[in-house]
């Protein structure tokens, strides 16, 4: 089971003063169109960014939750007028606990562990994760940011984060419906 109406975007920057295109290290022994082949297509292979040049790394990422209206009537999230403008769009408070906090950890642990999760990803020492969550009328909206300063981008880290916290949404609430 997962989130159906789910959604996931990222974008990303390099921040550093010196602009340089995408590596082509390795298009020697590489595909030089998939970087993570040899050139018969067959064998995969981290690339090499050994030679890359080390800068500050930013993605973003955004995935959300749809909640149908039951979800929404379960959590108290309908005022009495049948929307949700007076209602606390920053937390919401489930029979787990609170699922916006969890879902934040879960994010940045998410971030943490991205080269443990994607096979060819490389490991990172990310300086920065933020995750936050808002509710917009009935979806939750998960943002991710990640940064980096190192020789590779950040933004399978920043997909990651906003993935699992949507996962864990999903998680907390889908006792009381999985049409989420």
């Amino acid at each position: 089971d997962g989130p159906e109406d789910s959604n996931t975007q990222s974008r990303s920057s390099n921040v550093s003063e010196t602009s340089h295109q995408g590596s082509t290290i390795g298009e020697d022994e590489n595909n030089p169109i998939f970087t993570h082949l040899d050139k018969a297509g067959e064998e995969v292979s981290m690339v090499d960014v050994g030679d890359k040049v080390v800068s500050k790394r930013i993605a973003v990422a955004r995935s959300s939750v749809l909640f149908p209206p039951e979800v929404m009537e379960a959590f108290g999230l309908f005022s009495d007028s049948g929307n949700n403008t007076n209602v606390n769009t920053s937390e919401v408070i489930g029979p787990k606990g609170p699922i916006f906090a969890t879902a934040r950890l879960a994010g940045i642990m998410g971030a943490k562990r991205t080269s443990d999760l994607i096979p060819l990803c490389h490991p990172l020492p990310l300086s920065k994760v933020h995750v936050d969550i808002r509710l917009e009328g009935n979806r939750a909206v998960i943002d991710c940011e990640c940064r980096v300063t190192s020789k590779t981008g950040v933004e399978m880290e920043a997909l990651a984060g906003a993935s699992i916290a949507a996962l864990t949404i999903y998680d907390m609430v889908k006792a009381v419906s999985h049409n989420v």
